[in-house]
């Protein structure tokens, strides 16, 4: 397909294509004349990708080429590039890291024996569990660690779902789009549905007045 064709396949405007193509986001198309290039699915593929680390993850180009990168290394598992995206489209802020909160993280990777990670801010993920806990701890909520173990019960649900989503696809780069799109849309739609549960449950633990 032209360009043409592959900017009507993705949604994605030519210019942005050809910007795509200059910082080396998307590999080169087949020459087939002086001024026109051939691409195909593969081609397709990865413009989507990029389309959904820059439009749903918000990351920068460098960023983008640093995840492409991890995602293209042959000799690491799907498992490994999949971690290289997650720590990529995690923004951990910049609160100012509580020693308590610190302390209480790494605990909690201890007992779920995740305890190779001595320095939290290594991880994008475990940083931004810190920052979490810590702003909780500037607002008066010092115990809110013991939501952890809970949390990540629930939480492993939804990664086996997210999970079994996402090894549907076929190549190595719809895998990762979906995981992208299925993290940060999924991460909107939980909220959604937790405010649901809270509804639900709160009626039982807390009552709705109805019998005053």
């Amino acid at each position: 397909m032209r360009v043409g064709e592959l900017s009507k396949r993705s949604g994605v405007p030519v210019a942005t294509i050809k910007y795509y193509l200059r910082e080396g986001l998307l590999p080169a198309g087949v020459l087939t004349s002086p001024n026109q290039a051939h691409y195909d699915d593969e081609h397709l593929r990865r413009l989507r990708l990029v389309r959904a680390l820059v439009d749903v993850g918000g990351l920068s180009i460098a960023a983008v080429r640093e995840v492409l990168a991890a995602v293209d290394t042959r000799d690491d598992s799907m498992h490994n590039k999949l971690g290289a995206v997650q720590e990529a489209i995690s923004q951990p802020g910049s609160v100012e890291l509580d020693p308590v909160a610190v302390e209480d993280v790494r605990a909690f990777l201890a007992r779920h024996g995740e305890d190779e990670c001595a320095d939290v801010t290594d991880s994008n993920v475990t940083h931004m569990l810190a920052s979490a806990l810590s702003a909780a701890r500037t607002v008066g909520h010092d115990h809110f660690q013991e939501l952890l173990d809970p949390y990540l019960e629930g939480a492993r649900l939804i990664a086996r779902a997210d999970l079994d989503y996402i090894a549907r696809r076929g190549s190595p780069d719809d895998v990762i789009e979906a995981m992208v799109v299925g993290t940060l849309i999924g991460d909107a739609v939980l909220k959604a549905v937790r405010r649901l549960a809270h509804v639900q449950v709160s009626r039982t633990v807390i009552g709705d007045g109805s019998d005053d």
